[in-house]
């Protein structure tokens, strides 16, 4: 009489070298894989049933074993739900747009508690004002003499010369000194704060001030904001005299129209706004050039090609933003029918 009886046991897979003959032996990749987790390639453990047969005439055991596959559904991974956009990286010009609104926030707090590193603000305002001067007065008398060129021809031929000066003396306060102003400093100032805040972020000299317990805020972005809105209106302010005195120069001795009519052309159409607009102005394309060079170069990132970039980028963005501003305030400051000529036909 034959009994049967079935035996469970698992019998841990042994993996042997596979030789090739080109390459030598080659060992395989071992791994482990459970129930609730994804690592690993193979499973260790292979289930095999031993079947043992008892004979009973001699009673003699004859034993065969089987392996079992193990069921895909319970070796397989189980995958992990992803969150939303997990995988969605945001660009570099979004996270530099959404640095502008937070660093110019930051600026502001820092102003408001007074918290100001004054030896970096006053060196920053050194840099920006005596510094930029000269460029600045040079650019802004030869845009004062182009301009005084093409008034002079036009308005001669309509015996319009007591009107010259007033047309020159608005076209200066209220756009060219501070929009030619802001350029030059944008040119000059914004490339090299935001080559000298990346240059720093890419050497991570902005996480050695953190370490040193000093706030990079504080210690270097607050300071370029607070001497650019101060510098740019006594810029825009010599530049508008500048501006005007070679125009008038320029009217006496190549077009025989006196500097007193030029002089007192002008002084009947200002008005005392023109003048505050236009220091309003300037503040406005101070901040505007700071926060995005200084935002600009804090998030910096590739080396020196990133500094280049950046550099590049905040110069450009600065402008666009100048321009945008001007329009702005353009448009808010000077609404409906002006009258200031009227004084000076």
């Amino acid at each position: 009489m034959m009994q049967t009886c079935c035996i469970h046991q698992s019998f841990p897979q042994r993996i042997f070298p596979r030789r090739d003959a080109s390459t030598g032996p080659k060992l395989c990749k071992l791994g482990f894989i459970g129930k609730h987790h994804s690592l690993g390639i193979l499973s260790l453990i292979q289930q095999r049933r031993l079947h043992v047969n008892l004979n009973s005439n001699d009673a003699h055991p004859s034993m065969s074993i089987f392996e079992e596959k193990p069921s895909p559904e319970n070796n397989a991974p189980t995958p992990e739900p992803e969150l939303p956009f997990s995988k969605w990286s945001p660009s570099k010009s979004i996270w530099r747009g959404l640095s502008v609104p937070i660093i110019a926030g930051q600026v502001l707090l820092r102003i408001l508690k007074g918290k100001i590193h004054w030896r970096n603000t006053l060196q920053q305002l050194e840099r920006t004002g005596p510094k930029s001067l000269g460029v600045c007065l040079l650019t802004s008398t030869f845009v004062g003499m182009a301009f005084t060129i093409q008034f002079v021809r036009e308005f001669t031929r309509l015996g319009l010369n007591r009107s010259i000066g007033g047309v020159l003396a608005l076209a200066f306060s209220r756009e060219l000194s501070p929009v030619i102003t802001s350029i030059v400093v944008a040119g000059r100032m914004g490339s090299a704060f935001a080559a000298e805040l990346g240059t720093m972020q890419v050497s991570e000299q902005t996480d050695t001030l953190r370490v040193l317990g000093a706030d990079p805020v504080d210690y270097l972005i607050t300071p370029r904001v607070i001497a650019s809105c101060l510098a740019l209106p006594f810029l825009t302010l010599m530049c508008f005299t500048v501006g005007m005195a070679s125009s008038a120069l320029l009217s006496d001795a190549v077009y025989g129209i006196s500097i007193n009519i030029i002089m007192d052309s002008a002084h009947r159409a200002l008005r005392p706004w023109d003048i505050v607009s236009a220091m309003i102005k300037s503040q406005v394309f101070g901040a505007i050039i700071s926060v995005i060079s200084c935002s600009w170069g804090v998030t910096t990132t590739g080396g020196a090609k990133g500094v280049g970039e950046s550099t590049t980028s905040a110069v450009v963005m600065s402008l666009v933003g100048i321009f945008i501003a001007d329009f702005v305030l353009s448009s808010f400051f000077f609404q409906g029918a002006g009258d200031s000529l009227k004084n000076c036909v």
